[in-house]
């Protein structure tokens, strides 16, 4: 089975059956799914072949009758291999939704059927994973759908690219909206309808999308290839100007129609000429508005916008200025209103624009020397010449001026690794009357197609030539002599012999035309050229094309007249000036570069830059010339197939082989598949490249007829083989990252374990670490004074407190708490049971059972008593804790204790305990220490109010267990040394441990027979990194000492002592640190400035890069500042500049206080609060104000945190053309964010004398053919773009 390119997925279609023959799939077994009787119903049956390199017979007529039954089936993509063949369906399919561009995410070209959107996925797809530039070539004529399938490939980028932004995170989308912005804008400004199409390009465009290395584009830049200038001025019956001219007219704003008199497209003579002022496909209105939305996202100000609709409205006012026959002879304009008004909107006085429109400058020269000047006057034809050249002019460089600002604003603000071109340009076109035009644009597709054969048939042949591969060589026609016919030097070419004839009669037209027709007979030896008196025709790949020769020399000059340039020079419009950056040296002696040397260069480098790229081909065909949605016109295809060279495409790669590649690379993308070349990801194959590359072929199990060895590449024979191959990729992938995950699981589990058993261990040593805190503490304050007994000095021997629940929620506690009265937010922290020495009347003194329970407030005694066999509990005592004064204890170990409280009628309670030293630490915690502890050989109580007594402790080894009392004396045995302590916790009962499991029979050995890794082919390291030494960590887990023993000290018989520190209390803080000596004053800091943009200068210009810092040395008022960076300087643009604000230094940390020391057991009374209690309670009044504990909590010094810094603002965009003196172009501008469409505002007018009245020129009355051109001189484009443009 051959996996997609994305693991997981299957692959269907013409690889279906290959996968259920091979067994592939999980274990060999296919996965059975129960039948659907609809199945047939929801897919729809494909009709011919999708790739007609599968067709049994090999004629053009095969061809055609595949294509018309895919396309009467509504199936308009086939494909031939690699190549997309488009038909123009001329209706909406719905075939380009979100869910259709989504199913082609990610899947080979053989899982889907044809579609554009495969060719943008596999030309994404290759550029992120070989590493390659990549471009699409889109060919065929006009009406064919060239421009739809290019915007269909920047629809599937923009998408694809969003969904790898979503994942990787980049925030590129202005890039993206810009790119997709151009489609409107140079639609209305480069596109027209024409008899063959609604929404034609007049222009051609080479667009380059930049991406990062992750994918995410970055940038974009536009070329521009010969736009139609010839259309602004005239077209044929039923044809329109370019869009704009409609758009504007039609939409433009109230505000925009009073500032520049506009009209209805039916008033201008340029827009209703050809009698067609609208079309049922196109809405000018929605369009327009369309068109300002995507000026906004490109980035053009209101200002930008308002110049640019001013030169639209110059031209159509250009064209209704009307020239008659005066008396003498010459021209005159019939309406001077016309002129004023253009003269408005140009800047430039009204007489001067008539001047220059009736008179021609001309100078006489005599041996080098300059001669008189002459004011010649202009015929009604010379007059409409030079106008017509004047608006072809403007239209041409505006739009030059437009590709420029776009790449401005596209240009990438990050680093570019690779690019994807999208070449869109007018197709091959044949009229009745073919002119200059003609030739320059079938040049241009000659061009493409010479790509094309050398890419796709000749190079292809030569490869296997040249690497000893058997197969059988194809016949194909090859153009370059007819490339070499039309751009020929040695003999010379057609634009060369154009130029000669040019040169040799440049002051009259019919003469240079004359002199082209007698120098054409030298190119009758070219069989594909034949003269034909004032015409000639060329064989072309594409047919026979016939060329008129009048005014063929006059439209390949392209020049301007002095008069024209000195007009737009003395504007005062600084936008108008900047259209005409250049001035031609009329007195200069050099030739200037004609619009055949023009694009001749641009040809030949558009070819340059397509061939450093990897190509993809879609060859676009027109069904019919009627622009119908059913009709089929069999004669039309088959020329174009015939043309297209679809026959010999489909030979050649029947007889060739799908994939090559050098060795080295072979081996790097497929080394893996082979046990012998791979081990773990790394290389281990020692012989050369290509016993390596037969290796995996053989080990891949790939037939021996698929492949064959040349002299340094690898060939694959079939398209299914490669996508196996890269399948089984895809899967060894997917399975080492399986076994990543496994082993990460695995990992992850066995941390959680850990962390499990660590906590689980943790929690219960937690308790009893608190435990043993405890019962250290009670070592303390016993230490050397009492006698110990054996059971309390276990290790397993813990202070858990609360042994009866009352705390807690058991029946027996709550019965306990309920008959004691505690209430609910009164903290339980000991309880347990014991005898109280109750005295009664007449008798001796004897022990009764009770309840003992301390809490945070008081001690509690409960009894337990039966009458009338009726069981009650009650209180029988209760003690305030701030009234103990005492605790005492004999030094015995007994476990009698008294409580000496103040005098009361029940006198001091003395009972026994067997917990005596928990109750005591809870009391003294409870306390916070300030309960002193009475330990000597006898005990002092008060019996009564008023009467004192004293028990006496007797040793006697003959009395057994916990000790007698009798009259007022306790015999008991000898205890455990005062001195004593608990012993250590007995160890746990180890655990069995599991024993390891044995490594499986294949696995042995093979750590320690892992091979040696080498180099890949082509790679300067072995592609695996080393592996990480094992090794123990050097630091380990500072043990805490064990605490010193406590330090016995035998006390004085009835001496009080004061407790040890409480467990959980904090100790004292220690001292603070000296304040920090006082720092140097810092040296004066110069201002650096913190470049906001990324810059790329020209000549004597300061490259910049975003977030860099530099110093300023000269600040001019031109915008421009001298910077110096590393040493160097030069200029920089001042809003690429923004001043770093040196913070002030911070001020010194304040003093914090110590925090107050936390209370253990949740209790917040302090010892001194006890203290005062007990007085207060012995003395009956209650605590002042002053004694009670003060809160700490909000008294430390922490410094509040500084103001955050204010967000810098956006600078101003640099005005277009804004330079220092002496340096190139203006610095690129940062795009603005896009706003909602709004027709931009007039702006500020320039300053002229005043606004003449809006002229009523009468309408135009439709003419059958188009207006005469005349001569026009096309200046240099704005510096990176490419000056194409043909007359």
């Amino acid at each position: 089975m051959a996996p997609s390119k994305k693991a997981g997925k299957k692959l269907g279609g013409l690889l279906s059956s290959v996968t259920a023959s091979s067994g592939g799939g999980d274990g060999g077994k296919a996965k059975v799914t129960k039948a659907d009787w609809s199945e047939g119903f929801k897919k729809k049956k494909s009709a011919g072949v999708p790739d007609m390199t599968l067709l049994s017979t090999i004629t053009n007529e095969a061809i055609n009758e595949n294509i018309k039954q895919r396309f009467n089936n509504q199936e308009i993509y086939t494909y031939i291999a690699h190549v997309l063949i488009s038909v123009n369906p001329f209706r909406d399919l719905g075939i380009y939704t979100p869910d259709t561009l989504a199913s082609y995410r990610g899947k080979n070209r053989l899982e889907m059927t044809p579609h554009v959107f495969a060719v943008a996925e596999a030309a994404y797809y290759k550029m992120n994973n070989e590493k390659e530039n990549q471009c699409v070539i889109i060919s065929g004529e006009s009406g064919a759908g060239k421009t739809e399938a290019a915007k269909r490939i920047m629809q599937y980028i923009a998408a694809v690219s969003a969904a790898e932004e979503a994942q990787g995170g980049s925030g590129i989308e202005g890039i993206r909206e810009m790119v997709l912005a151009t489609n409107p804008l140079l639609e209305s400004f480069g596109c027209a309808k024409t008899l063959r199409n609604d929404n034609s390009s007049r222009h051609g465009k080479y667009l380059e999308i930049m991406f990062n290395g992750m994918g995410q584009p970055v940038g974009a830049q536009i070329t521009n290839y010969l736009l139609e200038k010839n259309r602004v001025v005239g077209q044929i019956r039923d044809e329109r100007d370019f869009h704009i001219f409609y758009q504007f007219t039609k939409g433009a704003s109230a505000e925009q129609k009073e500032a520049f008199g506009l009209q209805g497209p039916d008033a201008y003579a340029y827009t209703s000429r050809s009698g067609c002022l609208g079309v049922k496909s196109i809405d000018d209105v929605s369009d327009f508005h369309e068109t300002l939305r995507a000026m906004q996202v490109i980035g053009l100000s209101a200002d930008e916008q308002n110049s640019i609709f001013r030169v639209l409205a110059t031209i159509l006012w250009l064209g209704n200025v009307d020239f008659v026959e005066g008396d003498d002879g010459n021209a005159k304009i019939s309406d001077t209103g016309v002129t004023d008004f253009a003269a408005y909107l140009m800047s430039v006085e009204g007489g001067v624009l008539g001047k220059v429109l009736l008179n021609r400058t001309m100078e006489t020269q005599r041996g080098g020397r300059r001669g008189s000047v002459y004011e010649v006057p202009q015929n009604v034809a010379q007059a409409n010449s030079g106008r017509d050249a004047l608006a072809k002019a403007l239209y041409n460089n505006l739009f030059e001026w437009i590709v420029s600002r776009v790449n401005v604003s596209m240009a990438p603000k990050a680093a570019t690794e690779y690019v994807i071109g999208v070449l869109d340009i007018y197709g091959f076109e044949i009229f009745q009357d073919n002119s200059f035009e003609q030739l320059c644009i079938n040049y241009v597709n000659e061009k493409l197609q010479q790509i094309f054969i050398e890419l796709t048939l000749k190079a292809e042949q030569e490869e296997y030539v040249n690497e000893q591969i058997k197969w059988t060589p194809i016949k194909f026609f090859d153009n370059a002599v007819v490339c070499e016919l039309i751009e020929g030097k040695r003999p010379a070419g057609i634009f060369a012999t154009l130029n000669d004839a040019t040169a040799t009669a440049h002051a009259d037209p019919s003469a240079a035309d004359n002199s082209f027709i007698q120098r054409s007979q030298m190119l009758s030896a070219n069989p594909n050229f034949e003269p034909r008196g004032n015409k000639f025709l060329i064989k072309h790949y594409a047919g026979d094309v016939l060329y008129n020769i009048p005014g063929m020399t006059d439209k390949n000059k392209d020049t301007l007249v002095k008069d024209i340039l000195d007009l737009i020079e003395g504007s005062k419009d600084p936008f108008l000036q900047s259209l005409f950056p250049d001035k031609v040296d009329q007195s200069s002696k050099k030739r200037p570069p004609t619009a055949g040397d023009k694009i001749k260069q641009s040809a030949n480098d558009l070819v340059t830059n397509l061939m450093r790229c990897q190509p993809h081909y879609i060859r676009t065909i027109k069904p019919n010339q009627n622009r119908s949605p059913s009709e089929y016109d069999d004669k039309a295809i088959l020329h174009q197939i015939k043309y297209l060279g679809l026959q010999e495409n489909i030979r050649v790669r029947r007889a060739g082989f799908a994939y090559r590649a050098e060795f080295s690379k072979m081996i790097q993308r497929f080394y893996l598949l082979s046990p012998s070349t791979s081990y773990a990801g790394d290389y281990i194959w020692q012989g050369d490249d290509r016993s390596g590359c037969e290796r995996i072929l053989t080990d891949a199990k790939i037939s021996k007829d698929e492949w064959q060895m040349g002299v340094t590449k690898a060939f694959i024979k079939n398209p299914e083989t490669l996508f196996y191959l890269e399948g089984e990729r895809d899967r060894y992938w997917h399975t080492m990252a399986s076994r990543i995950q496994r082993a990460w699981r695995a990992h992850v589990r066995r941390k959680h374990e850990a962390a499990t058993r660590i906590q689980r261990f943790w929690r219960s040593q937690k308790e009893t670490l608190v435990y043993a805190r405890k019962r250290d503490y009670g070592h303390e304050v016993l230490a050397g004074r009492k006698e110990r007994r054996r059971f309390s000095l276990l290790g397993m021997r813990k202070f858990y407190g609360d042994y009866l629940d009352v705390g807690g929620n058991s029946p027996a506690g709550g019965l306990l708490r309920n008959a004691a009265g505690i209430s609910g937010n009164e903290r339980v922290d000991f309880s347990s049971r014991g005898e109280l020495l109750v005295t009664k009347f007449g008798r001796s003194s004897k022990l009764s059972p009770r309840f003992i329970i301390v809490s945070d407030k008081a001690v509690y005694f409960v009894v337990t008593t039966q009458k009338d066999g009726q069981v009650s509990t009650t209180l029988d005592r209760k003690i305030p804790i701030a009234s103990i004064r005492t605790i005492a204890m004999t030094n015995l170990r007994d476990d009698f204790v008294a409580f000496n409280i103040p005098p009361c009628e029940e006198g001091d309670p003395i009972f026994t305990c067997a917990l005596k030293t928990e109750m005591m630490c809870a009391i003294l915690t409870i306390t916070g220490g300030s309960t002193t502890v009475a330990i000597g050989p006898t005990i002092t109580y008060a019996k009564k109010k008023d009467k004192q007594a004293t028990i006496k402790a007797v040793k006697n080894e003959a009395v057994s267990g916990d000790g007698q009392y009798k009259s007022s004396t306790i015999t008991v045995g000898s205890g455990e040394s005062p001195s004593s302590v608990s012993a250590a916790q007995p160890p746990r009962k180890p655990k069995v441990k599991k024993a390891a499991k044995a490594a499986p029979a294949g696995m042995a050995g093979r750590a320690t027979n892992r091979p040696t890794a080498v180099v890949l082919p082509g790679a300067s390291r072995p592609s695996a990194p080393p592996a990480v030494a094992n090794g123990t960590s050097t630091t380990a887990s500072a043990l805490k000492p064990p605490a010193a023993p406590v330090a016995a000290a035998a006390a004085a018989s009835g001496t009080a002592r004061v407790a040890p520190s409480i467990p959980g209390k904090a100790r004292a803080a220690p001292p603070a640190p000296p304040p920090p000596p006082p720092s140097q004053p810092a040296a004066p800091a110069k201002e650096m400035y913190k470049a906001l943009y990324a810059f790329a200068g020209q000549e004597g210009e300061m490259n910049l890069v975003k977030g860099e810092l530099v110093e300023v040395k000269q600040k001019d008022d031109n915008g421009w500042w001298m910077i110096t960076k590393n040493g160097s300087e030069g200029w920089a643009p001042s809003n690429y500049l923004k001043l770093v604000e040196s913070a002030p230094p911070p001020p010194p940390p304040a003093a914090r206080r110590p925090p107050p020391p936390p209370a253990s057991n949740g209790t917040s009374a302090a010892p001194s609060a006890f203290s005062a209690a007990r007085a207060a309670a012995a003395s009956g009044t209650s605590s002042p104000a002053s004694s009670r504990p003060t809160s700490m909590i909000g008294a430390s010094g922490k410094a509040a945190p500084p103001a955050p810094k204010p967000k810098p603002s956006i600078p101003a965009k640099p005005s277009v053309g804004a330079k220092p003196a002496g340096m190139g172009l203006g610095a690129p501008i940062p795009p603005s964010a896009p706003a909602a469409p709004t027709a931009p505002g007039t702006g500020a007018k320039p300053a002229m004398p005043g606004r003449p009245p809006v002229p009523s020129a009468a309408r135009p009355a439709p003419a059958g053919g188009p207006a005469k051109v005349g001569a026009v001189q096309k200046p240099a484009g704005l510096s990176g773009q490419l000056d194409l443009a043909a007359a």
